[in-house]
């Protein structure tokens, strides 16, 4: 599953840029690249990113335990995958930071997300290393599956904007969260009203 606005209800990036002030520029590139406006994620990630430099890493801190909520039925929903038996990714074009701390309060099996570089306690303006991007998430996954063995129709997956589809794209159960048309338009299953745990009323107990 993808993290921001799907596991969790806030855009990390646009709250982490309100603590400077610039919430509303950055929300402006997010918007445009979660609807599919802006293709290259990798460059409009970048581009928000670098107006981040100066902020305070405990501005992230801030932003995690002030800001940062799990969406509903989302603890339900893991706990059951968990005692099912599956395997649980979250891979986010988000930042580690927040996708470590979630990993261990949810017991997530696996987190991939990007590298935001501190240097002296403030943010640089940088992403360290390659960027998840829509084909990094769709690599995650596929890399996961192929460790599994698992079949495409062995695979739920889970996410809101436009850099989710090429990874909603390899799922047998492609869910749409409460997601943007185009996002909508090419998943199998839309949750608009209900919480995570929706996800439960398609399978046996």
């Amino acid at each position: 599953m993808d993290m921001d606005s799907t596991l969790i209800n806030i855009e990390c990036i646009d709250e982490i840029a309100d603590m400077v002030g610039k919430k509303a520029e950055v929300s402006a590139i997010t918007e445009a690249a979660m609807r599919g406006e802006i293709t290259d994620f990798s460059e409009s990630l970048r581009r928000r990113v670098a107006l981040l430099k100066g902020v305070a890493a405990s501005d992230l801190d801030r932003v995690y335990e002030e800001r940062l909520r799990l969406n509903p039925g989302a603890e339900r929903l893991i706990e059951s995958a968990h005692a099912a038996g599956l395997h649980t990714l979250l891979v986010s074009g988000g930042f580690t930071l927040f996708t470590h701390r979630l990993q261990k309060r949810l017991g997530l099996h696996e987190t991939h997300a990007n590298v935001l570089e501190i240097e002296n306690g403030v943010l640089t303006g940088n992403v360290l290393g390659p960027i998840v991007d829509a084909q990094g998430k769709a690599d995650h996954l596929s890399a996961l599956a192929a460790r599994l063995g698992a079949r495409k129709d062995q695979i739920i997956a889970m996410g809101d904007g436009a850099n989710d589809l090429k990874m909603l794209a390899l799922a047998g159960y492609s869910v749409a969260y409460r997601a943007k048309p185009v996002v909508r338009e090419q998943t199998r299953f839309a949750i608009n009203f209900s919480g995570l745990d929706a996800v439960l009323n398609w399978f046996k107990s």
